[in-house]
């Protein structure tokens, strides 16, 4: 599912009911002294590059900017839509960060002053930095496919941001018929965590095969080749024989608009009617790096891969789905090991040095059974402005079925050590 080539998924921190008194701290009048660093977005980037400055400076002013007091995790969530795990287990709390030290303000940014160097806020408060950190993961462009807007999300979900949308998912299946069409439209990259949708396909055929077996699933895919494609096509053919097919973007599987009355997919060569409708349509930067500046004419935000600094606007910093990082794929471990770079690349500046050449590494994790997954490893250094993949490698595809399920609990264990990283 995610990727930096590292994902997946696990683990609850509880402390859901945290008052808003404990989690809404004032915004500090910072010394002058102490380097101020505001990290807006509190998912794996940001939650992960706020505690590694506090924990590598504790003299820094460090605040993190966050409208949600519990955070959603997408690794695993195709889990949750399946049946397979309960959306509680996907939800984190920011109580941990906030004992470190860090401020917390759970309020929407929604100006930047790169002159003044400052952050305006939902409720009218402006918060001063040295030093901007943009986490804001993605947003999705409901102007990219024909009849598809927020209204249409509410019947033909995207599930692409974990929380309501994934319970709706889940929803829509246990009340379909056997015997329904299950539709899922992929987008043309890039877009978060790729090999997700093939994932997401292959739990739901798992939820399918267990509770409506005559049901089918449609792939319609706006890309011919695929993350880990034999992979997932040989894992389809032996779990899953006649439940999925795909349709590639060759075939004429891109989906070039939508009718939710009829819950239709319209694509380059037919139009399909599904019972139930999982869209994903294109993604760009959260909107707070587009009001930043730091967007360019893809949606996305060009950096400096040493320091992650952008490359449009100065002393802002852009990191995880939201930045073009070159060969690392949008994902959990992507973000979560950029921020902590990042985080070391921002101390090292605020000092006067120089950057350490960051070495970003992780592994991917699929899981399309409970028991059988894969995995891809890679390990990331900048070169000629960008990020590349340096080594790497893939699980054999033939290989025991104990192999496959070691990986099941491999991708368990990085989810554990990945949300431990970020939230405590």
């Amino acid at each position: 599912m995610d990727a930096l080539r590292q994902m997946t998924r696990r683990n609850v921190v509880r402390g859901i009911a945290a008052s808003a008194a404990s989690f809404v701290v004032p915004c500090p009048a910072f010394a002058q002294s102490a380097a101020r660093v505001v990290v807006i977005g509190g998912g794996f980037g940001g939650a992960s590059c706020a505690r590694a400055l506090k924990r590598i400076d504790p003299k820094f002013e460090v605040t993190l900017i966050e409208p949600n007091r519990i955070f959603t995790a997408c690794p695993f969530s195709n889990e949750v839509i399946a049946g397979l795990r309960d959306i509680e287990a996907q939800q984190f709390s920011y109580e941990r960060i906030i004992t470190e030290g860090v401020t917390v303000i759970a309020q929407a940014a929604v100006k930047i002053d790169p002159q003044t160097r400052v952050v305006g806020l939902a409720d009218g408060q402006s918060l001063g930095y040295d030093r901007l950190v943009l986490a804001p993961g993605i947003d999705i462009r409901f102007d990219a496919l024909s009849g598809y807007d927020e209204e249409a999300a509410a019947r033909m979900p995207h599930a692409w941001k974990a929380g309501e949308q994934t319970l709706l998912l889940r929803r829509q299946l246990e009340a379909m018929d056997d015997g329904g069409l299950v539709a899922l439209a992929v987008p043309a990259g890039p877009s978060r965590c790729p090999p997700a949708p093939y994932e997401r396909a292959s739990l739901i055929a798992h939820y399918l095969k267990t509770r409506k077996p005559r049901s089918k699933i449609l792939v319609l895919d706006a890309k011919d080749a695929i993350p880990q494609q034999r992979l997932f096509e040989n894992a389809w053919q032996e779990l899953y024989p006649g439940m999925i097919e795909r349709v590639s973007l060759s075939q004429g599987g891109r989906a070039t608009s939508v009718d939710p009355a009829t819950n239709t997919i319209v694509t380059d060569f037919g139009n399909y009617t599904a019972q139930v409708a999982n869209v994903i349509p294109p993604q760009k930067a959260g909107r707070i790096a587009d009001i930043a500046g730091a967007v360019d004419n893809t949606g996305w935000c060009p950096i400096d891969p040493v320091s992650f600094a952008s490359k449009l606007v100065p002393n802002i910093h852009v990191i995880g789905d939201a930045c073009i990082a070159g060969q690392i794929p949008k994902s959990a471990s992507a973000a979560n090991a950029q921020g902590n770079a990042c985080a070391a690349a921002i101390v090292n500046l605020m000092s006067g040095k120089s950057p350490e050449m960051p070495r970003l590494n992780g592994a991917c994790y699929n899981t399309v059974a409970p028991g059988y997954g894969f995995s891809l490893t890679g390990i990331y250094q900048p070169k000629d402005g960008q990020f590349v993949e340096v080594e790497g490698s893939t699980s054999p595809v033939e290989a025991p079925r104990e192999l496959r399920r070691q990986e099941a609990e491999k991708a368990e264990t990085w989810f554990k050590t990945i949300t431990v990283d970020c939230f405590g």
